[in-house]
């Protein structure tokens, strides 16, 4: 059986608090409060928006009761800002400046790509409010620059937040309180009384939010009989508390508790005779369009079904409609423009779409980087995406992926904490191909090699899920890395160009020399025991440092096996598993 390897962001996203990479959540600026909005910035809320809703997407998906209850407002979400901030990162790798790119670009970008890739009536929604907020910003920027004050400081940022709403509430032709409109709607006025500082602002929004969300069961009749909250108006709160995290430093908030549980599809037992049945199809295309001619369509759809959103500008657009006839709804589009991208599913079997004649056998999809850690994985039977370190594969990319193997089950291995939300939405979305997708969740590489090393094709598909699964996680993982600046740590405060020790996830040591430096995190990772030791050491690192590791180990303790592989990861010298 042949072998994908997909080469990722690294092997693992251990935490880089001192070292190139940056987390995607909030981070201090040298310890201070951020007091403007800058493209950086920009970028940091998107990769920590992506990385919450990833967390979050099943809870909204099981909230997910209006309008239609397919249990999918959380996966919408999260591919819709995915686009969004697939975006961002293209436009800052095409940027060649030593300052990157500006605020203006940064926060268009994030427009554009949720535009176009907008999931759901949920994430076309969220596609306008991230517009309005960019065009605000955008608006304002150029003379707030010339007047030599904050370029989006919280006055900005609340008339971002306030158009963002207007907007929202506009390109929606029959907008209903108790949703995520409400909710962000609720989220700027709350910044009304918050002051001019841009932590004060983003902490008033979040509360807000917050509020309002808990109150959508008494706006919404369906919210209520289901004991839920709106699943859109929660998603919007993980995106402001993403934000909060980015600006004041801190990990984001908790999910709050503002809901009772609900099944992961909620269908009301029946349906009020005065209650109309609810169209058949969702239909949703881009739109090339002059403005003048959205109105017509704004008419003609509403008249042919519901849960009608129009969100766009500048001659392209985004539509998306509930209707019977998904014929005529194109064919409005066809009279306005030139529609493209055209998806249509039916709402009552949704997971039925896209089904291809089923495929065969079994595959290991792996995500990892470095030419000698991607050989390693294919010889031992894994199938591969190839980027660099900070690029971690897309939803769609491991999708195309798990499709290539030609396998029906299909088990992925993301190897990074951070790429788990991913990994989960495009297992998700293979379902529709009519495959069995399973992902185990390892957090490194090392611990990818532990799961591989029990696969067994031969037994069944969960049994061989369970064993990869309990191998991983009987693997700790460790790393060694070097910081680029000062920052505190949670085993003290670093400077540039010291060496960090990391064990499961957090850094554990801070030294001077790489070989003593992991001596120390080897010795403190065996010390509740272990029977194997797998080093892995990257482009940079010089054998003799894992040879010399292996040397005193032996010493301490003979009883304990180790193993050498050359990975050439870039980020991170030498990886370390401890079975």
């Amino acid at each position: 059986m042949g072998t994908h390897v997909l080469r990722g962001p690294g092997p693992d996203t251990l935490p880089a608090r001192c070292a190139g990479r940056q987390r995607p959540y909030g981070e201090r600026r040298g310890g201070a409060l951020l007091g403007e909005l800058d493209a950086p910035a920009v970028r940091r809320w998107c990769r920590a928006g992506l990385q919450q809703m990833g967390r979050a997407r099943e809870e909204i998906d099981a909230l997910n009761v209006y309008p239609v209850p397919d249990g999918d407002t959380g996966t919408n979400l999260f591919l819709t800002l995915e686009a969004g901030t697939a975006e961002i990162e293209a436009l800052f790798g095409r940027e060649n400046t030593a300052e990157g790119p500006g605020l203006p670009e940064t926060i268009r970008a994030l427009a554009h790509g949720a535009l176009m890739g907008a999931r759901g009536n949920s994430g076309v929604i969220l596609s306008q409010l991230l517009r309005g907020m960019a065009d605000q910003i955008e608006a304002e920027y150029q003379e707030a620059v010339a007047e030599g004050v904050e370029r989006a400081g919280g006055p900005v940022l609340r008339r971002a937040l306030r158009r963002a709403a207007d907007g929202a509430y506009e390109a929606v032709s029959r907008p209903v309180e108790g949703t995520m409109l409400t909710v962000a709607r609720a989220a700027a006025v709350g910044t009304e009384e918050a002051g001019d500082d841009l932590t004060a602002v983003v902490r008033a929004a979040a509360a807000a939010a917050r509020e309002a969300l808990a109150r959508t069961p008494e706006q919404l009749d369906v919210l209520r009989r289901a004991g839920v909250v709106d699943a859109g108006g929660r998603g919007l709160c993980v995106l402001y508390d993403a934000l909060v995290s980015v600006v004041t430093g801190e990990r984001p908030a908790s999910a709050p508790r503002t809901h009772v549980p609900v099944p992961l599809r909620f269908v009301p037992d029946t349906v009020p005779d005065d209650e109309p049945q609810a169209p058949a199809f969702e239909v949703i295309y881009l739109l090339d369009a002059p403005d003048e001619a959205i109105p017509p369509l704004r008419d003609r759809l509403d008249v042919l079904g519901d849960s009608l959103v129009v969100v766009g500008g500048e001659g392209l657009w985004n539509v998306h409609v509930h209707v019977d006839d998904a014929g005529a709804a194109v064919e409005a589009g066809v009279e306005a423009g030139r529609p493209h991208r055209i998806r249509i599913t039916h709402l009552a079997v949704a997971d039925a779409v896209h089904r291809e004649p089923p495929a065969t056998g079994r595959a290991i999809v792996a995500v990892v980087q470095g030419d000698g850690l991607a050989a390693l994985f294919t010889e031992a039977g894994a199938h591969i995406i190839e980027a660099g370190p900070g690029r971690a594969p897309s939803t769609g990319a491991l999708v195309e992926a798990i499709r290539a193997t030609g396998a029906r089950e299909v088990v992925l291995l993301p190897n990074d904490a951070d790429g788990h939300a991913v990994a989960a939405v495009a297992a998700e979305q293979a379902h529709a191909f009519g495959l069995r997708v399973q992902v185990v969740p390892t957090k490194a590489a090392v611990q990818g090699i532990a799961a591989l090393a029990v696969h067994e094709p031969g037994r069944r598909f969960d049994q061989d899920v369970v064993g990869m699964t309990s191998a991983a996680g009987a693997t700790r993982y460790g790393a060694l890395t070097t910081a680029t600046r000062e920052a505190w740590t949670m085993a003290g405060v670093c400077q540039a160009g010291d060496v960090l020790g990391i064990i499961d996830g957090d850094i554990a040591v801070i030294g001077q020399d790489l070989a003593e430096t992991g001596k120390t995190v080897l010795d403190r990772m065996l010390a509740g025991g272990g029977e194997l030791v797998t080093l892995v050491t990257g482009a940079q690192l010089d054998q003799t440092v894992a040879d010399s590791l292996v040397g005193a180990m032996r010493v301490g303790r003979p009883e304990v096996d180790a193993v050498v592989y050359t990975g050439g990861q870039s980020l991170y010298p030498l990886l370390i598993g401890v079975e």
